[in-house]
């Protein structure tokens, strides 16, 4: 139903490489290079995540109730993705836990450029 998402980023290399180095336990990779806009993701035929300089020339701003969640596929895939996060220079924005009992397990990032993120497992 997704075919990407695009964040606005300030460093295009500094998001390359926390998107890719992130993600990559799934399989994700740079797939396309295109100078301001990258995607990364497993396959070009799969939903994948766009890291962009606006294209106005202006500043990126991190929209304030936008967030991209990913799923794990377990808590404790979700408690490595929270950490691999924060490694690779994302700031705590809600540290892993249950947030609706035995339904909804969850964790929240700001990535370096402030987008925030969520992974998550349901059940």
């Amino acid at each position: 139903m997704i075919g990407y998402v695009t964040i606005g980023v300030s460093d295009m290399a500094k998001a390359k490489d926390f998107y890719a180095n992130l993600l990559s336990d799934a399989g994700a990779k740079v797939l396309l290079d295109m100078g301001r806009i990258a995607f990364i993701g497993q396959s070009m035929a799969s939903p994948m995540l766009a890291v962009c300089t606006p294209y106005n020339g202006e500043t990126n701003q991190p929209g304030n109730g936008n967030m991209i969640a990913l799923p794990a596929g377990s808590k404790e895939a979700v408690d490595a993705m929270y950490n691999k996060a924060i490694e690779l220079g994302a700031t705590c924005d809600g540290e892993p836990g249950q947030r609706i009992p035995d339904q909804f397990y969850g964790a929240y990032v700001r990535d370096p450029d402030g987008n925030k993120l969520a992974f998550f497992q349901f059940g």
